[in-house]
């Protein structure tokens, strides 16, 4: 493989890691300048490299994908995302990509408005808005009744949560006057900073994990299965766009949309403006860059987009973003202080990651003493040490950050800092794989690794026991009461009651708290319900490396059962579509550790559900004209992705997988196929072309 390949290959893997942490776990780990950096780099190389490009790359789709617990819904035009500018000369740039995409042509009447273009000198009319951080939504309304909210998921395809979406407030079942046909019109989902405090101080009281921020909250609200928990949190809504008008009663213009979304009863985020020209667009970001520290919702930039609806359509958009629009990123606020110490914490998989202890500074709205450091290899990079005065800033306003070392302030006792051999609470000598960054302890008696694998083990998109929070975890564990999964479901509420906490003031003094029986026969009620969850939250609350709600989704219907996955072999396993070598790896290594299976023994003698539930099975058995035949994808598809591809076929009974075997039943071959065709040769595996697959679908539907 070419270094170019070689390359091309880590971007994509980096780049679909940071989109899971963004788009589905509402939890990123890099700034959204630095993720663009990896965009940009592989935008590069693709371009540079023509035959690298493939229809699943990241540059060619929008980061989310579906979750599980609700449908899927289609949207009427895709839901794109916006190209990022970071300063001044971005945002000129745009404008000249705008003004040149016009190509000076100046459509009757535009000259009068204040518009055009190259040739006349004269400028763009946009619209600027503040770009509220929260999580997109399209609203479809039919007859001016409410009949659907979607999530942006993939951009084509996101999640049905009408059911959620109809708790906000801001959003009305019924529009006003509203027009008799379907609109769909597209807004953010957010979280008012005062709901953001008020929920944190219900989570301190409830001994649950904090939000990190109002725009993690929000996505994790609305992606909540129980729509009374959306109720109680007070989302709120801001419409952005008007999809889906026509006729001649429709809006000319992007500001004529926002009056009548308006008149319609459902709310535009007020200080949004009209902007002749440019300058006009850089000034109205350089006011709101400090004033919307006062607003009571968080922003992290602005969105600008060409007024005229007819320019917005004749300058189109790419694969992933409209040429009409950009969003202007705020530079992060950054601020120096003192690095006192550099400590390591240890997750649920045994990674041992550092993180840096600071003095205390005022940074975005909030006190920071801690900040991300990611990994040791990123340490000695940037060389950072203890006692160091360093450069701090949050990541999109969110996460704090270590930007690097202030050298001409660092004094003669900063010493270069390195990785402990051993884990900072058992003391397991640590071990890092080759071609990773990360640093483990591999002891299963780890009482950090613990503590994190029963959090994790409780959270909601594993066996979504809730109450099960950090500060219980940490009694459970340090009295010794809980050694292991199993461990929850001989709990009584006796034992929690008895349970006691203490939190010292401000002034010193100390509070001792106590678990109250109420609380304790909630949560072992909830521990008792979460027996009978579908396999797969089993099989993501088990902590298995690699393994999400996705794959365990996939594993699940795969197999059906702990005990079939337990013995499947790594060519069995490989065999499923979506699970590859490592993914393969993972589970059987899991899998082959006695003390894994004695806790999997403890859990079903306990009455967890081992095997998939009727649903499960009964999605997974579903007869189809393609029921009991196998294919495999390879290549570019002219009119569709793979992904789409396999897709069709599964809803039609057939199976995709990643390997080519005696048991294929066919080989879908698109352009510049791999060395899966010569394989199906090989075996006498028959080959379909594009048109053959089209062809099959259409017989089979």
């Amino acid at each position: 493989m070419s270094d170019a390949a070689t390359r091309v290959d880590e971007l994509r893997r980096l780049i679909r890691h940071h989109n899971t942490r963004y788009y589905d776990l509402a939890d990123p780990e890099v700034t959204d300048a630095e993720f663009d950096a990896l965009l940009r780099e592989l935008r590069q190389l693709e371009g540079e490299h023509p035959d690298l490009i493939t229809p699943d790359s990241p540059t060619q789709r929008v980061g989310g994908r579906q979750t599980a617990g609700f449908m899927p819904a289609v949207h009427a035009q895709p839901m794109l995302s916006l190209d990022n500018a970071y300063s001044e000369e971005d945002l000129r740039a745009f404008d000249d990509r705008v003004r040149k995409g016009l190509g000076g042509n100046t459509p009757a009447g535009e000259a009068a408005q204040g518009g055009l273009f190259p040739d006349s000198g004269l400028q763009v009319v946009y619209v600027a808005e503040l770009k509220v951080d929260g999580l997109s939504m399209a609203l479809t309304y039919d007859g001016g009744r409410l009949t659907r909210g979607a999530t942006r998921g993939d951009g084509v395809t996101g999640d049905d949560v009408t059911v959620n979406v109809k708790t906000i407030a801001d959003i009305p079942d019924v529009l006003r006057d509203g027009p008799a046909g379907a609109i769909e019109i597209r807004g953010e989902v957010y979280l008012p900073r005062t709901s953001f405090a008020r929920i944190n101080a219900e989570r301190d009281e409830a001994g649950e994990p904090r939000f990190a921020n109002p725009r993690n909250a929000a996505a994790g609200t609305i992606r909540t299965l129980d729509p009374e928990a959306v109720r109680r949190r007070g989302l709120g809504f801001w419409a952005y766009q008007l999809v889906g008008e026509s006729g001649e009663t429709a809006s000319l213009t992007h500001l004529a949309s926002f009056e009548r979304i308006g008149r319609w009863g459902l709310p535009v985020e007020p200080h949004h403006e009209r902007c002749d020209g440019i300058d006009a667009v850089i000034a109205f970001c350089q006011r709101w860059a400090e004033a919307r520290r006062a607003l009571d919702f968080e922003t992290d930039g602005v969105v600008v987009k060409v007024d005229r609806l007819d320019l917005q359509q004749q300058l189109g958009v790419t694969s992933k973003f409209p040429r009409w629009a950009i969003a202007f990123k705020f530079p992060a606020e950054q601020k120096t202080t003192r690095l006192v110490s550099i400590e390591v914490q240890v997750g649920r998989t045994g990674a041992v990651t550092p993180f840096a202890v600071l003095e205390p500074v005022s940074l975005a709205g909030s006190t920071v003493s801690k900040a991300t450091l990611h990994n040791a290899d990123d340490i000695a990079r940037k060389d950072i040490r203890p006692g160091d005065w360093v450069t701090v800033e949050k990541a999109g306003d969110v996460i704090p950050r270590v930007v690097g070392p202030v050298l001409a302030r660092r004094t003669e006792e900063a010493q270069p800092w390195h990785m402990p051999t051993s884990c900072p609470r058992c003391g397991t000598t640590l071990a890092r794989a080759d071609g990773e960054a990360v640093w483990r302890c591999d002891s299963p008696s780890c009482p950090a690794r613990l503590r994190r694998a029963l959090e994790h083990f409780a959270s909601r998109g594993a066996m979504d026991i809730e109450g099960l929070g950090e500060s219980l975890v940490d009694q459970l564990v340090t009295s010794g009461r809980v050694q292991d999964m199993a461990d929850l479901y001989t709990l009584t509420p006796e034992e929690l009651s008895a349970l006691t906490s203490e939190s010292v003031g401000k002034d010193g003094s100390v509070t001792i708290r106590r678990f109250g029986d109420k609380s304790a026969a909630k949560l072992v009620a909830r521990i008792d319900q979460s027996r009978g969850h579908a396999l797969w939250r089993l099989l993501c609350g088990l902590g298995i490396r690699h393994i999400g709600e996705r794959s365990a989704q996939v594993l699940a219907r795969a197999f059906g059962s702990v005990e079939a996955l337990m013995t499947a072999t790594p060519e069995q396993l490989e065999s499923v579509a979506e699970v590859g070598p490592v993914l393969a790896r993972s589970v059987r290594e899991y899998f082959d550790q006695p003390r894994h299976r004695e806790v999997l023994s403890r859990l079903a003698a306990a009455g967890v559900r081992m095997e998939a539930s009727a649903e499960e099975r009964a999605a997974a058995e579903a007869i189809g004209p393609l029921t009991g035949k196998t294919f495999v994808l390879t290549g570019t598809l002219a009119s569709m992705t793979r992904d789409e591809a396999g897709a069709a076929l599964e809803r039609l009974g057939g199976t995709v997988t990643g390997s080519v075997s005696r048991k294929t039943t066919a080989v879908i071959v698109g352009d510049e196929p791999g060395s899966k065709v010569d394989k199906a040769r090989a075996l006498g595996v028959s080959i379909l072309d594009e048109a053959a697959l089209l062809a099959l679908i259409a017989q089979s539907t």
